[in-house]
């Protein structure tokens, strides 16, 4: 069975050459017993890859079973995979047959698998290397013909580095790895999808299709998808009942589209301790240069705060957090931390207040936020060669809104 003959039987869309190697590498392990390793990013579709495998093996008449690892209960996983004897633990009135047994002659998916306990790992991988186990409250050795494939959206090596997974145990699974990857490596995929998507809704709910208007398609393939083909079927469901328009704008798809994350994020480089030192000291200057921003903004509001008093022919302004500091012979009572006009000081009346008040000189603070802002983002783009999206990354905000600052900042 060639690629297209299996995509089209499991449905899957796209022909990115990372998923399209993925499918490949599957077809090409599948005759085997060796076991799998699948990685990737939650919501890539690691779960249908299991099921290729095994349909195209010599165990497709055996038994399949799909085992969320992380839905389990500690106390209750060892009895979940292994089985157990009656009265081997409180609730345990019957002997019980765990996946490994029940599975004999077929295949095993583990998903989350490095969701498990430490002493779940030990078992299971005494089982992938000799075939055998014992039930929960039994000494009895039991032997298993299981063919074991495993996923998971972790990092495994940073997990055995926390002591958090078992090396040997990685080793052992990652026989052979398969590697899915994310929506955002598959931009001409993506408007495939939400179609298919649209299109399962649109019979679903018994209503006309909804389709992509020109510019929102560029909208969409813009768009990084953390959450990624789970996140796509999701908006694109929500669109379909919601919307009474069936062609959707850029502006309607941008409702959807949650923002990126506010909160800067460091990548570590793989060239090596000078691209590392280079991202944190980087990192140090922009978080050194966001508080300068939030300190001049906040004077900035106080002394909005005090000529508005003024404007106001208030003698006594309370609650600006400004003691013993004097404005232009406005004395601050640091005690109390408010402000007594003196006579002397002229009160502006509501038609003179234009001319009390200089527009010009409570224009340079924002101008000053302005230009400092420019700046960390012209950092930002030159460090990435003028790249958009990992200057955007970089900086913690939305590609969107780096797109409109550098039009704003004329920082073409």
């Amino acid at each position: 069975m060639d690629i297209q003959q299996i995509k089209l039987r499991f449905g899957i869309i796209g022909s990115a050459p990372g998923l399209l190697r993925a499918l490949d590498i599957a077809v090409q392990v599948a005759p085997t017993d060796l076991s799998v390793l699948i990685t990737g990013e939650s919501g890539v579709g690691k779960e249908v890859f299991p099921q290729v495998i095994h349909q195209n093996s010599v165990r497709k008449h055996g038994a399949y079973f799909a085992v969320n690892c992380g839905a389990i209960p500690e106390g209750t996983v060892d009895s979940e995979l292994f089985g157990h004897e009656k009265g081997s633990f409180t609730g345990a009135y019957d002997a019980r047959k765990g996946y490994f047994e029940v599975a004999d002659g077929g295949t095993l998916f583990l998903d989350e698998v490095a969701e498990l306990p430490l002493f779940t790992q030990v078992r299971l991988l005494r089982v992938l290397e000799t075939g055998e186990f014992f039930r929960v409250g039994s000494a009895k050795t039991q032997k298993t013909n299981v063919r074991v494939i495993a996923a998971t959206n972790i990092n495994l090596p940073q997990a055995i580095q926390n002591g958090k997974f078992r090396e040997d145990l990685y080793y052992r699974l990652n026989t052979v790895p398969i590697s899915v990857p994310p929506l955002r490596d598959r931009k001409d995929d993506v408007a495939l999808l939400f179609r298919k998507f649209a299109a399962d809704f649109a019979e679903k709910y018994k209503m006309p299709a909804i389709q992509l208007a020109p510019q929102a398609r560029v909208v969409l393939e813009s768009y990084p998808w953390p959450g990624n083909i789970r996140q796509l079927k999701n908006i694109t469901e929500q669109i379909s009942i919601i919307e009474s328009e069936r062609q959707v704008s850029a502006d309607t798809l941008r409702l959807y589209l949650p923002e990126a994350s506010l909160l800067p994020v460091i990548y570590k480089s793989e060239k090596g301790a000078a691209s590392a030192a280079s991202a944190t000291d980087f990192s140090s200057e922009r978080e050194i240069l966001y508080k300068f921003l939030f300190d001049v903004k906040s004077d900035v509001n106080e002394l909005k705060k005090l000529v508005n008093a003024l404007m106001q022919g208030e003698t006594h302004v309370v609650g600006v957090p400004a003691a013993g500091v004097s404005y232009s012979g406005v004395a601050l009572d640091a005690p109390s931390a408010s402000i007594t006009i003196p006579h002397s000081v002229k009160r502006a009346s509501p038609g003179d207040s234009e001319q009390a008040l200089d527009a010009s000189e409570l224009s340079d603070e924002s101008l000053l936020l302005n230009e400092k802002e420019a700046e960390l983002m012209r950092k930002a783009l030159e460090k990435h060669h003028g790249k958009r999206k990992p200057a955007a990354q970089e900086l913690g905000i939305s590609e969107r809104t780096l797109y409109r600052k550098i039009k704003d900042y004329n920082l073409e």
